[in-house]
């Protein structure tokens, strides 16, 4: 046994498959490997004591663990696709049970009764919440949603280019070029005005297969899906929205706009932050639109015994059929996560859904005209908004936002990293967790960060406990 393999005896792979596979990867030793990574963000040995028990090294490990500050121990302001959001015990409860956390895919209805149910209920509450006739399952998440939704559009209308808005996430734009490019299809962006797209300059023609709209979008401002989609039908092409599940519970449905597919994702219902994952997506279309849809469906019938059954149907992934004449590829059961979303909707309902949305979307109009009543604080962007928004400070924004972390306040995301015009500019958003005392904390908190009146001392005792949380 070599001195690697006595120190690591848990370690799937020998010490000569190691160096088998460094090399196989042109690479002379790990550390090689990964020296593009900066040294700051590089794990560091605990260097723990040698000899303990296991309580003793379970006491030591959860103290080294305190030293984090987790988004739940401050006041968190982050948004941008991943919302902390409060998740019902009931959640937990009905996740935990044996015939949910262990069940993956229900390939016998006859036996998965239970599993096959939840999905058709999730489905139909993915109608219900866009205003669709016809949802799936098994998507994989938010972004990867939209570039199969897009795959879709572009087999239903034999088009090969597609036109995604400036505003929708820059993470669901990246997986959806990802997915253009490598199945050579005509990936173009549009232009902004202001906290929206351009629709002076949406450019549409008889050659694109669909437009993608995000509604409420990156910046939280709300687009005008009529006037979008009335241009985008004109032209022969479908619209695309990609929605945010607890905003649908206060704004008109997408569907209502006239909308062909829409796409979203599960983790603001139910799903907790979880270091970003893992979650599930949801796909609704038109009903003429099924034979195209991507991932499992599942439906309701009688059996041999004239009972309500349910049962997996219009299976078109390549796990099913033959693999040139399917949708997709997507293979895995997010059934679990989308189980969270569904345990989430029923328990709140049609009305709490409403009074949360109501809340999120209050709060964040407050907060956001105290900020702008600040010296060195502003609001680019005059669009309609739900519960997040764009701030311009007179400070270079990370510094702003580092200064924030002194105060325990994780206070947005610096959106400069994924649009550079844009800098020294912040997305926040509020939610049902930001208490009122939580906004006061904020306004308080920038008020003295851009006077500058910062205490070092505070800096050091809570900054350097948070600056592994970092912003989105």
């Amino acid at each position: 046994m070599t001195e690697s393999e006595a120190n690591f005896p848990y370690l799937p792979h020998t010490e000569a498959e190691r160096k088998e596979m460094l090399k196989t990867i042109g690479v002379a030793s790990f550390e090689e490997l990964v020296k593009h990574i900066p040294e700051k963000l590089r794990a560091k040995a605990l260097n723990l004591r040698s000899g303990m028990s296991e309580q003793e090294l379970a006491k030591e490990v959860q103290a080294i663990s305190n030293r984090n500050m987790p988004a739940s121990r401050q006041a968190s302001f982050l948004g941008g696709g991943s919302y902390r959001r409060y998740v019902p015990a009931i959640v937990g409860n009905i996740l935990s049970r044996g015939e949910f956390s262990t069940a993956y895919t229900p390939y016998q209805p006859e036996v998965s009764q239970g599993t096959l149910q939840a999905i058709y209920e999730f489905q139909t509450a993915i109608c219900l919440l866009t205003g669709m006739e016809v949802a799936n399952a098994s998507m994989y998440d938010g972004p990867t949603a939209l570039a199969e939704a897009c795959l879709m559009s572009s087999r239903l209308t034999t088009k090969e280019k597609i036109v995604v808005a400036t505003s929708v996430n820059p993470e669901y734009r990246e997986v959806v070029r990802t997915y253009c490019n490598s199945c050579g299809i005509d990936y173009q962006e549009s232009a902004l005005a202001g906290g929206a797209a351009d629709l002076s300059k949406l450019n549409v023609d008889d050659k694109t297969s669909c437009v993608v709209i995000q509604y409420p979008n990156y910046f939280g401002c709300l687009e005008d899906l009529e006037a979008v989609s009335a241009k985008v039908h004109a032209a022969g092409a479908h619209l695309i929205v990609v929605s945010e599940p607890i905003s649908l519970g206060m704004l008109t449905a997408p569907g209502d706009f006239g909308a062909d597919i829409v796409v979203g994702d599960a983790q603001p219902c139910g799903n907790s932050l979880s270091f970003g994952g893992p979650s599930a997506g949801y796909m609704a279309t038109k009903k003429e639109f099924i034979r195209q849809l991507p991932g499992r469906l599942c439906g309701v019938t009688v059996d041999n015994r004239g009972q309500r059954a349910f049962t997996l149907t219009l299976q078109t992934r390549e796990q099913h059929i033959r693999r040139a004449k399917a949708t997709s590829n997507i293979c895995t059961n997010q059934a679990l996560n989308a189980l969270a979303m569904l345990v989430y909707i029923v328990s709140v309902g049609p009305v709490g859904l409403k009074e949360l949305a109501n809340i999120s979307l209050q709060r964040a109009h407050n907060l956001k005209e105290r900020l702008t009543a600040i010296p060195g604080v502003e609001a680019p962007f005059a669009d309609a908004f739900f519960n997040e928004f764009v701030i311009k400070t007179n400070k270079p924004s990370d510094q702003v936002l580092e200064e924030l972390k002194a105060h325990g306040i994780l206070g947005g995301i610096d959106i400069s990293f994924f649009y550079p015009e844009l800098k020294n500019h912040l997305l926040v958003c509020v939610t049902e967790m930001n208490s009122p005392e939580d906004l006061d904390r904020y306004v308080s908190a920038m008020e003295s960060v851009l006077k500058g009146d910062l205490k070092t001392r505070d800096k050091e005792a809570v900054g350097s406990a948070s600056a592994k949380t970092g912003g989105r």
